[in-house]
């Protein structure tokens, strides 16, 4: 890249100027071993006017599915012809990335400690820095999530039903289903509502683990919301069928203790009194099966068998027609599969 005539784009103490990139670290305390918190973020600023884009991973930071997601994406040829202002901070909670934790280091979840507070614990100090010098700079974010740890979820975004932007950010990321649901108290997805930005929620995959095809459809639905904002031209392939939507979504949990047999994946439709699993004690006879309570399709799933009574094992999102979510999600499966190798390849330039 090479410099324009944009005002360099300040972050921290940093000015990034038009047509360039660099890694900005941002302290945000000390643990009690003298070792400082940074937070490393990304900064394209590209010579031409254009939104402010946040990339976010690893709020939790055992949820990796992300970082790897930004680091594909930071490798994309694409970026020299960026319009706007992309910032990507692959790992928030550098703390937990490095335990292998969802939390802080005082057991607090950070993505429940927003927007935070300079004089709070540290997870409050941390969102409120977060707030205070990354978020605030945006004009739109995307947050990348994947499931619990054991808990694996079908890639899918959630948006408010209110926040048309953040609608539109979705229905073009075009991930296999949209979750239309309100942002909770506490998280980044609330604060940005209520600082006005629009943000998208990602969630794919299981913590600690890597799944490609949920690598892949971030990837892609990343670049197609970069590109619906006018941050980059669009490509010769453009996503054919449109995503699920879904306005309600619930678990069916465990009622007994003891051992599942799980029969149905991730993706799966389900008719209300199909059978998922079986649950069965080690020690008799005892075998009770798990049935759906409505019809919809599988976004979520359990992936451990031992179970405790009271247990969420499926996460189940109604939709309109069973058999229209079984072909969408088939089509949007082959969109994925047939165009990133190429792509990747060809175009994006990633391995």
């Amino acid at each position: 890249m090479q410099n324009g005539t944009r005002a360099p784009f300040i972050l921290g103490n940093s000015n990034i100027p038009p047509g360039s990139r660099a890694v900005v670290d941002i302290p945000f305390g000390k643990l009690y071993t003298h070792t400082e918190l940074n937070i490393g973020a990304h900064v394209i600023h590209g010579r031409k006017d254009g939104p402010v884009l946040l990339v976010t991973a690893a709020l939790h930071g055992d949820e990796i599915n992300g970082v790897e997601i930004c680091r594909r994406l930071l490798k994309l040829p694409r970026l020299n012809q960026l319009k706007g202002t992309l910032i990507i901070v692959p790992i928030v909670n550098t703390y937990g990335f490095v335990q292998q934790s969802r939390y802080l280091p005082d057991r607090r979840d950070l993505n429940r400690s927003f927007p935070g507070s300079e004089k709070g614990s540290l997870g409050s100090r941390m969102a409120f820095q977060f707030t205070d010098k990354i978020l605030k700079n945006c004009t739109h974010a995307i947050d990348l999530h994947t499931g619990a740890i054991h808990r694996s979820n079908l890639p899918q975004v959630r948006a408010s039903a209110k926040d048309k932007v953040a609608l539109r950010m979705a229905e073009v990321f075009n991930a296999p289903i949209i979750i239309k649901a309100a942002s909770r108290d506490g998280t980044m997805r609330g604060t940005a509502n209520n600082l006005g930005i629009p943000l998208l929620l990602y969630e794919a995959g299981e913590a600690l683990r890597f799944d490609e095809q949920s690598i892949n459809v971030g990837v892609r639905g990343i670049l197609n919301v970069m590109t619906d904002l006018g941050m980059l031209r669009a490509m010769r392939k453009k996503p054919t069928t449109k995503s699920l939507f879904s306005k309600k979504s619930s678990w069916v949990r465990a009622e007994h203790d003891g051992i599942a047999r799980y029969y149905v994946g991730l993706g799966q439709t389900v008719k209300t009194g199909d059978v998922l699993a079986h649950i069965y004690s080690p020690y008799s006879d005892f075998e009770v099966a798990v049935p759906a309570s409505f019809d919809g399709i599988v976004i979520g799933r359990n992936n451990l068998p031992l179970v405790n009574e009271g247990e969420a094992l499926f996460h189940v999102a109604e939709v309109s027609s069973l058999d229209e979510a079984e072909k969408t999600l088939d089509a949007i499966n082959d969109e994925v599969d047939n165009a990133m190798p190429p792509v990747l390849g060809e175009e994006y330039g990633v391995v």
